[in-house]
């Protein structure tokens, strides 16, 4: 996900030697980029690791606890690996791990992005067909159906994350420093404008598949669906049961916020105005903090399950395996609408707000 050296170079740096005087900047980034790792690997894997126990194991099985737990194994696997990231830039990018480790940690980066985005769009669409339409979501909604549809969702994460594992490669400079880059023209030789002319070209095909698929598409479902979600629920003047929502909306924001500044800047790797000096320094300078940025989604998930989950601080007093709980349990969803319900009258039939209630 970060560019490396050589990838910068080819796509941001004309000369070199115009850039020896940001070496100090240059520095301090690298350092930033690694407590951020850092940080996003102690949290990532103690967090994600503990919502794996608690949805997988110590929590009846539910469709919101299946959507939970697969959010919790993407940025889990993720930042499993961060550790090679860390080496990678402590050792000033030098990769020491082989081939398949550098395929595999690219691609792991992406599966993660693909399958987190993709998993935040099924459950908006779970939201909103709920709500739209509750007679068939209570005869249909199951854990089972949300397990087939998620594994659904990692098989397309892995088919659109899987050309990294064919571009990712390693080369040997001459001072014997080995670098993990993107070989999109899959050649040892750049020299010839054929070949860097097939780089650029699947450079700019690889970035815009990723903002389309990774970004733009399921945002705009996402926004789709709860924008039918609130009017559903104004309509039924059940406009306070947006509350349990809370959850899930913070963790489609914290992602959007988390990555969009990340394409933003992948976007303009590729624009023409790319080879501008004032460019070519805005993405030297801005490429590593967004990468950081992006990397640090994937240990905020867990802290927003039990800050933003209902009842949090006497949850959380009583024990983190019950804040996790509340955050995940569709009781809470439920217990809201029933409690909206029969504190006001509304025009909505009683039997259409039952089977609204009755979510698996």
């Amino acid at each position: 996900m970060r560019a490396e050296p050589k990838e910068r170079c080819e796509g941001c740096c004309a000369n070199a030697h115009s850039y020896d005087h940001y070496s100090g900047l240059q520095k301090s980034l690298h350092i930033l980029s690694m407590v951020v790792y850092s940080i996003a690997c102690v949290l990532g894997v103690t967090g994600n690791g503990l919502v794996i126990w608690i949805a997988g194991f110590k929590m009846k099985k539910t469709v919101n606890s299946v959507w939970f737990l697969n959010l919790a194994i993407a940025d889990f696997i993720f930042t499993f690996f961060l550790p090679l990231s860390i080496a990678y830039t402590a050792l000033d990018f030098h990769w020491p791990f082989g081939k398949l480790l550098c395929k595999l940690n690219s691609t792991i980066a992406f599966l993660n992005m693909f399958a987190s985005v993709f998993l935040l769009m099924v459950i908006s669409v779970d939201r909103c067909v709920a709500v739209a339409f509750p007679v068939w979501s209570h005869n249909r909604r199951s854990p089972e159906l949300a397990a087939r549809v998620a594994l659904g969702t990692w098989g397309m994460a892995v088919l659109l994350s899987s050309p990294y594992l064919i571009f990712r490669d390693t080369a040997v400079s001459s001072r014997n420093i080995t670098s993990c880059y993107n070989n999109f023209a899959l050649s040892d030789d750049y020299t010839a404008e054929e070949t860097r002319r097939l780089w650029r070209m699947r450079h700019k095909a690889m970035i815009i598949t990723r903002f389309l698929c990774g970004f733009l598409i399921p945002f705009t479902v996402i926004l789709i669906c709860y924008s039918v979600v609130a009017v559903k629920l104004k309509r039924r003047q059940l406009a306070s049961s947006v509350k349990p929502y809370r959850i899930i909306i913070a963790v489609t924001v914290s992602f959007f916020l988390c990555y969009f500044p990340y394409h933003v800047f992948s976007l303009l790797e590729i624009s023409q105005n790319s080879s501008s000096h004032e460019m070519k320094m805005a993405l030297y300078i801005g490429i590593p903090l967004v990468s950081s940025l992006a990397f640090f989604n994937s240990c905020i998930n867990p802290i927003l399950y039990v800050f933003v989950g209902p009842d949090f601080k006497e949850k959380f007093c009583q024990s983190i395996l019950s804040a996790f709980k509340g955050a995940f349990s569709e009781e809470s969803m439920l217990g809201s609408l029933s409690s909206r319900r029969n504190k006001e009258n509304t025009s909505f039939p009683a039997h259409h707000a039952s089977l609204l209630l009755n979510f698996k």
